[in-house]
């Protein structure tokens, strides 16, 4: 598995494009800036854009504004396939997750590469993740629920988002390791997966440490695992799938910005300069601490080599539960 260390930040490098060399300072973005997400409104992807625009107008680090725009449809298909339509377009970037590198490995549809066909810009966050039930569930540890998933065959349900997100792939994997088999119901945003098992609609939802801590300290929740290399701070007592008894591929949920193809290279060192001013912000410190991120910041060429390698890290794991890969 890709190693998922913190990329050392350094000087922003000089460009050079048949002429003189460029730094962020030659370009400026001259009108609002849309941010692209591929999940409805109260997705994590949505809301992580919303705080990445708020904090960007917060601390006065633009001179313009950043407004999410929401293109659901096809896992990430949609969002991926109206950003490379913007060619060269310095004013639309996107918010890319684990699922612009996935959708495009099972689906003939999602042609678009992250990193040959757009443009990355840096990488943000590492984002560790609950499995969670009700707290009235009767099943105390994940291996409960596992056995109970074997002897009640497609019975039990788990919210999730895109089939082909970390939340299903977690699934596929526990369950061709222990030969348990639970259903999988996809919802457009988290405020919905999260409602349909506070309403007893499904068993089981792989939930976002900022909405599951929350739930879990006003007594609707129960952590059965958390999904992470080490155990939150907050939650001592919750532990990790491998201490679980669950020894499956590390998925890391991978947050960041993306632009679409043939971005400048004075508007690429631009961004990548305004995203670095935001991660060494109070107001990002106190997001991250929050909603129990791993840091992560990477610059443009950085995050191009690690979106490959992990990439091939997620081809791999398809490959292993069994699922079709196209590419």
């Amino acid at each position: 598995m890709l190693g998922l260390k913190t990329w050392t930040t350094g000087a922003v490098v000089l460009c050079v494009i048949g002429g003189p060399a460029v730094t962020w300072a030659d370009f400026k973005p001259s009108k609002t800036c849309d941010l692209v997400v591929h999940g409805g409104p109260g997705s994590g992807n949505d809301l992580f854009a919303r705080a990445l625009a708020a904090m960007i107008e917060q601390e006065k680090l633009a001179p313009v504004r950043f407004n999410v725009l929401n293109k659901p449809g096809g896992g990430s298909a949609t969002a991926s396939a109206y950003l490379a339509s913007k060619p060269g377009d310095a004013h639309t970037l996107g918010i890319f997750t684990n699922v612009w590198m996935t959708d495009p490995l099972v689906q003939e549809a999602a042609k678009v590469s992250i990193h040959k066909d757009l443009t990355p810009i840096a990488r943000m966050v590492i984002e560790p993740a609950l499995v969670a039930v009700r707290a009235d569930s009767p099943y105390k540890t994940l291996k409960d629920f596992v056995q109970a998933a074997t002897a009640k065959s497609a019975q039990l349900k788990q919210s999730g988002g895109s089939i082909t997100s970390r939340d299903n792939l977690i699934r596929q994997m526990i369950m061709k390791q222990t030969g348990a088999n639970w259903s999988y119901i996809s919802f457009p945003s988290g405020s919905e997966r999260l409602a349909a098992l506070l309403g007893g609609h499904v068993d089981l939802m792989v939930v976002d440490p900022s909405e599951g801590i929350e739930q879990i300290r006003s007594g609707k929740l129960r952590a059965l695992a958390q999904v992470a290399d080490k155990r939150l701070a907050v939650l001592k007592d919750v532990p990790t799938l491998s201490e679980a008894g669950f020894n499956i591929a590390k998925t890391p949920q991978i947050r960041g910005v993306v632009g679409p193809p043939g971005l400048p290279a004075d508007a690429v060192a631009y961004y990548e300069n305004l995203l670095e001013k935001v991660t060494r912000s109070a107001s990002w410190r106190k997001y991250v601490a929050e909603n129990h991120f791993e840091a992560g910041f990477g610059k443009s060429a950085e995050t191009r080599k690690f979106l490959a390698l992990y990439e091939n890290d997620i081809r791999e794991q398809l490959k292993e539960v069994g699922a079709k890969v196209v590419r």
